[in-house]
């Protein structure tokens, strides 16, 4: 059964009680007032977005893949399957300052658009800055307490790029951008936080991250909350070789995982599987917290994966063509579900284009806060969460623009990407300065290239693609 573009995929859903107004930020739809006070301070949800690392659309039990992810399945069970959400890039550190702040990377003032790699003297200095705003920081000014678990990577090293100096009041984790699952360590260097000094712990670190989390649920802290719960797996660890004397990367999968994915015939993908089970089991444990202490009316619960898999270290994103660190749909076209009872009914799919860069203004509307005054990329998609079914999209009365930009990185022999979709078209310039123009509504999987075809849509695509991150940087620049 279809309603609008939504599809239902039970028999049996929960309708909606309640039609929302629709109220976006500056680039949104619309200039629909802000909830009342009344309203905002009565019904304003707590917020937990898993936000997990290196997992691909074929990495998700519900996306069609080998890996068994029940209780990752659970929360698209119990509300809304997204099959075309975009990273906001293909890179872990930009992914999460889109997430973060609501703006393309291309804004960021410190050109956040590569990995802060290797905990390196180079990168010290980088990160994201005071004026750059964070959800966290809306959230916690409106009175929420505000936590985040796990990987943070936006800046280490100097404690005004902790997550503490914007927005969290809680943080246990790692700052770099992966970790040893049994050291807690990169490489050789400590690298676990306590808010902002270095802890010890001791244990596997996906199970670590889902003891914080049960913990903080279970906890006597203020309502509402928004808790962060960022994942490091199921991406490879940073081990450290003594014989080499330097951080090594590895798979870190535990024996009883592997035992359960041992259907699974190549090694590497086997042990992938095996970190993201254990990934699986923590996300269940998390939901039974939610559960258990009576909050699962009141939460919305975002799961979302950071950009694509990386097929070196066992990801996988077929059919879509590209991976992690590409701009083809294989490295920013990723898993996203959501539940919220009796908010989101249960069993839907949506085909919106939507974002991860459209997490900032929606949850900053559910919460009550204007963001008129700030420079959001992303559109509020609330209407999704709290519309009544037999509605049409909110999102389909426009074709979105979506833009993306890699950066150059030496140490990894990375070289630039740009790319742009704006309806059903899109735009890729690779690494190589190969150019390619697609159409997604015929072939999702990027196996056509049209320039030739179409000259006229792909100069047209091709100028406003440069002409936005043009216009992004100067906007950095001022």
């Amino acid at each position: 059964m279809i309603l609008g573009r939504y599809r239902l995929s039970r028999v049996t859903t929960v309708f909606l009680s309640t039609m929302c107004l629709l109220w976006p930020c500056r680039t949104g739809f619309g200039t629909q007032p802000a909830l009342d006070s009344a309203q905002s301070t009565s019904t304003r949800p707590n917020v937990v977005i898993i936000f997990t690392d290196d997992q691909g659309i074929h990495d998700v039990g519900c996306y069609g893949s080998e890996i068994p992810t029940p209780h990752i399945d659970s929360i698209a069970r119990r509300g809304v399957r997204f099959t075309s959400w975009y990273s906001a890039s293909s890179i872990c550190t930009p992914s999460r300052f889109g997430l973060l702040t609501g703006r393309n990377p291309s804004r960021s003032s410190d050109g956040l658009l590569g990995a802060l790699m290797f905990m390196g003297e180079e990168d010290t200095d980088r990160g994201i800055r005071p004026s750059e705003m964070t959800l966290a920081t809306m959230l916690q000014g409106a009175g929420y307490h505000t936590a985040l678990l796990g990987k943070w990577h936006l800046g280490h090293g100097d404690p005004k790029f902790l997550p503490t100096r914007h927005g969290f009041r809680l943080f246990r984790g790692h700052t770099g951008g992966c970790i040893d699952y049994f050291t807690m360590t990169y490489g050789n260097l400590p690298d676990w936080y306590f808010n902002e000094r270095h802890d010890s712990a001791s244990g596997y670190a996906t199970d670590l991250i889902t003891d914080h989390a049960v913990e903080y649920l279970q906890r006597d802290h203020p309502s509402p909350f928004f808790l962060m719960l960022s994942y490091n797996a199921p991406h490879f660890a940073k081990g450290w070789s003594p014989s080499e004397g330097r951080p090594v990367n590895i798979m870190q999968p535990k024996a009883p995982e592997m035992k359960r994915v041992a259907f699974i015939d190549d090694k590497v993908r086997r042990e992938f599987a095996a970190m993201t089970v254990a990934l699986d089991d923590g996300i269940g444990r998390v939901l039974s917290a939610i559960s258990d202490e009576d909050l699962a009316g009141d939460t919305l619960v975002l799961f979302i994966t950071d950009h694509g898999g990386d097929p070196v270290y066992g990801g996988s994103n077929q059919p879509l063509r590209g991976d992690k660190a590409t701009l083809f749909e294989g490295g920013i076209r990723v898993p996203a579900i959501a539940c919220w009872p009796g908010k989101i009914a249960a069993g839907f799919e949506c085909d919106d284009v939507l974002s991860s860069l459209d997490v900032f203004p929606t949850v900053c509307r559910l919460a009550g806060i204007d963001v008129a005054d700030q420079e959001c990329d992303g559109i509020d998609f609330s209407p999704v969460f709290t519309m009544d079914v037999n509605s049409a999209s909110p999102v389909s009365q426009r074709e979105r623009s979506l833009v993306w930009e890699l950066g150059s990185h030496s140490r990894l022999n990375r070289q630039p990407w740009k790319a742009i979709r704006s309806g059903n078209w899109k735009f890729v310039q690779d690494n190589r300065g190969n150019e390619f123009l697609f159409d997604l509504a015929n072939d999702p999987n990027e196996s056509v290239d049209l320039r030739t075809m179409h000259p006229d849509i792909f100069g047209d695509l091709r100028r406003e693609c440069f002409q936005r991150l043009r216009s992004m940087h100067s906007t950095t620049a001022e």
